[in-house]
């Protein structure tokens, strides 16, 4: 049965079962059983094809359900009646899998099936892409992980009993919050329970440009390679794996995507105040073609570099024994420490060490307003540049190459005609028209296959870039209102109504918060830099060279004219 529908964020369609939609479209579902996370319905231009689950909503009457979100929270969190949330229908959250990929063993928290564009999402960041950070429950809710265990009632942060509070800062009604979901109000409320022991530090020191994380003290990179077609159940499935070589061991494991995967919803569910570089999206169809493969390929390498790159993220355990574990035993262990994992969420906030120098709560605000601005400014411009760049792969593959093929066409049609009257035919003219003919032909295959060499790599670093910065609003939206919960324990220890003691609590685990995004902020920028200038200059050089091929074959040409 058609169901009318909503959608959230933009998409761009890239191939020819799938069809853009723009948010707050009014579109038809043909059903809302998803596959492998899309959907099949019809714009409001009457264009029918797939596009993504989680960019809709299905609108439904209020008597019922009132929607479903397949980019909204998980049912079972507090604050969500089951009333107000229908779960999408997902066949493939029986989450199964396997070092060998076999799907009858212990891997039993994924499959082929499952991505993390499916996993239920909250408000929509920027650029259309959802927010990652309303992944983690936290202190909130029940983790929908299988190796998630409740932490025991500790002590709480405050060293004071709430029997002894004159009053408490009040919580957020909102209970869709990114604020609440991701535990950070609980947090800075101080209602985080501190372990008796954290094993894992990362800590944050002054550098020249204010905060910034403490250097990997064993960098490395990673080299993504190889991908190979690959099949099991006698050949009944197929899937790709990848080569990743570590650096620091030189020894190769193989990977296939939804491990990747896997590692991508560890990352979320974890590092709360980071941007975590999104995966490439799946694709509905076409899995196996070449030119997918590669893109792919190419994706997860400037992916794999973000990620060894990072400062924290380089150094995260699940990520270590995703780089270097060989052995199927290790790795199933491994897999299920990385699922207990307490140190998530908010409670991984216990573990950043920030420096002692102070800190102006009101220039930290100023400086995060600052990159606020200029965040949405790049998100645009990066849009814009994405949007040319595509449309001019469009026509280097299709109206380029036509154009050059007409001329050369033309050309060969005067070459031709000349041949009609022998008397006056001159061979050498003749041949020589021809072969300009030829050559704008070859010119036009050039144009064609130019995008592989310039312009692919330029949206693939947009992409990547898309994704990083549709997670900052949410990031800086739990600075935001940790700041907010600082002005009012204040007021209220100014109006008698609260301990100074608690407020100084507030707002020193607000310093965290703060310390932790200005980081972020600041490697956000030193990558920038470091990235924008290998893609343009690689885009200037490679663009050099093409030119320079094409001179060199209408030289070659020209000569053929000197001597007639």
């Amino acid at each position: 049965m058609a169901l009318k529908a909503r959608a959230l964020y933009n998409f761009q369609s890239e191939n020819k079962e799938e069809i853009s939609i723009q948010e707050n479209e009014e579109l038809v579902i043909f059903s809302e059983n998803s596959l492998d996370g899309w959907l099949q319905g019809q714009n409001s231009r009457g264009e029918t094809g797939l596009f993504p689950a989680s960019y809709v909503e299905i609108l439904r009457s209020r008597s019922g359900s009132n929607y479903t979100d397949y980019s909204g929270s998980p049912a079972g969190s507090p604050g969500h009646d089951s009333s107000f949330y229908t779960a999408p229908p997902n066949p493939g959250i029986s989450y199964q899998g396997s070092f060998e990929d076999d799907d009858d063993d212990d891997w039993d928290d994924w499959d082929d099936a499952c991505t993390v564009v499916e996993e239920p999402r909250s408000a929509p960041g920027t650029n259309g892409h959802p927010s990652p950070s309303l992944q983690y429950p936290a202190a909130y809710g029940h983790h929908q992980h299988a190796g998630y265990r409740p932490k025991p009632a500790l002590e709480r942060q405050d060293s004071m009993s709430s029997s002894k509070r004159g009053s408490v800062v009040g919580r957020n009604l909102n209970r869709f919050s990114c604020f609440v979901r991701s535990g950070v109000e609980a947090f800075i409320l101080g209602d985080v329970p501190l372990m008796s022991k954290i094993a894992e530090a990362y800590c944050i020191e002054m550098g020249s440009k204010g905060p910034q994380w403490r250097a990997n003290p064993h960098p490395f990179i990673c080299s993504v390679e190889d991908p190979t077609k690959q099949t099991k159940f006698k050949g009944i499935k197929s899937y790709i794996s990848y080569k990743l070589t570590p650096s620091n061991i030189n020894s190769p494991v193989y990977r296939r995507y939804k491990h990747f995967d896997w590692l991508y919803n560890r990352l979320l569910h974890k590092f709360t105040v980071i941007s975590v570089p999104h995966l490439p999206e799946k694709q509905a169809t076409g899995r196996f073609e070449e030119d997918f493969i590669e893109k792919r390929k190419r994706r997860l390498i400037l992916w794999m570099d973000h990620m060894t790159s990072h400062p924290v993220l380089s150094q995260y355990e699940g990520f270590q024994h995703f780089l270097c574990c060989r052995d199927e035993k290790q790795w199933k262990l491994g897999k299920r420490r990385a699922e207990k994992d307490e140190m998530v969420g908010a409670s991984f906030l216990l573990t950043i060490q920030i420096p002692t120098e102070h800190q102006d709560l009101q220039d930290v605000e100023d400086r995060v307003d600052a990159f606020k601005a200029f965040s949405k400014k790049m998100d645009d411009s990066v849009l814009q540049l994405t949007n040319v760049a595509s449309e001019l792969v469009r026509k280097h593959v299709g109206g380029f190459r036509k154009e050059f093929q007409k001329l050369g066409n033309a050309f060969q049609a005067i070459s031709h005609s000349f041949h009609m009257d022998p008397p006056y035919s001159s061979d050498a003219l003749n041949n020589a028209i021809s072969h300009t003919g030829k050559t704008y032909e070859t010119v036009g295959e050039m144009f064609a296959e130019q995008p592989k060499n310039d312009l692919f790599l330029m949206l693939d670093t947009l992409s990547l870039y898309q994704g990083l910065l549709s997670n900052f609003p949410d990031i800086i939206h739990l600075q935001k209102a940790a700041f907010a919960k600082v002005k009012e324990s204040q007021r209220m220890s100014d109006e008698g109504r609260m301990d100074q003691e608690e407020a100084d609590g507030i707002r020193k685990r607000c310093r965290v918060v703060g310390f932790a995004l200005q980081a972020e902020m600041n490697h956000f920028h030193e990558r920038r830099v470091a990235d924008f200038k290998r893609m343009m200059q690689s885009y200037l050089k490679q663009q050099i060279v093409f030119y320079q091929r094409v001179s060199q074959q209408l030289e070659k040409t020209l000569r053929m004219y000197d001597n007639l």
